[in-house]
């Protein structure tokens, strides 16, 4: 096989395994992140030359939106807590419970194929924003009703934030993507 084969399937290789990073973003994990050090691995064994390969200012690009992908994140959530009056602790278990409820999510939806679990997923992230949330206030001495309103707060903006983070992790693959087929960055 010549080498521009070779290189055309880890570029279809490179945009697939972002594809699916974007979507275990949808989990709470780091997939933006796993976009960044795929693009940073592609630009060592191919770096920008000849019409193809991947050059460090798409590696920056990609890096500064995954950046702003996590401060957006935070922002929506940790925004719409701290203007309910939320504490640390609440904002801590909000965190730990988006983990937790993402990733039940995703396995109770699993039943319906693809958008049952990235639905649930979604849902469940939010529900355990929420429930975090109202535990880490409660725990911390609040009545019910501030706690409910921290909570309640904490689960909008945890949507906010996923849907943000989602949007700007569809721009890094589409900028993967033009990297190594259109040589633009």
């Amino acid at each position: 096989m010549s080498s521009e084969v070779i290189y055309w399937i880890w570029a279809a290789l490179l945009v697939l395994c972002a594809v699916a990073a974007w979507f275990a973003t949808l989990f709470s994990l780091p997939g933006n992140w796993v976009m960044v050090g795929l693009i940073i691995i592609f630009a060592l064994f191919y770096p920008e030359g000849e019409g193809r390969g991947v050059g460090w200012i798409g590696v920056a690009v990609v890096a500064g939106l995954a950046v702003v992908g996590e401060v957006i994140e935070f922002a929506a959530g940790a925004a719409g807590a701290a203007k309910e009056g939320g504490s640390r602790r609440g904002m801590l278990l909000a965190i730990l419970g988006t983990v937790v409820g993402s990733i039940a999510g995703a396995i109770i939806g699993v039943p319906i194929p693809v958008v049952g679990s990235i639905i649930a997923a979604v849902g469940g992230g939010a529900l355990g924003a929420f429930c975090g949330a109202y535990l880490g206030e409660t725990w911390k001495g609040k009545t019910s009703a501030e706690s409910l309103a921290v909570s309640k707060a904490a689960l909008i903006g945890r949507l906010l934030g996923t849907m943000a983070k989602l949007i700007v992790g569809a721009v890094m693959v589409v900028v993967i993507a033009l990297a190594v087929f259109v040589g633009w960055l």
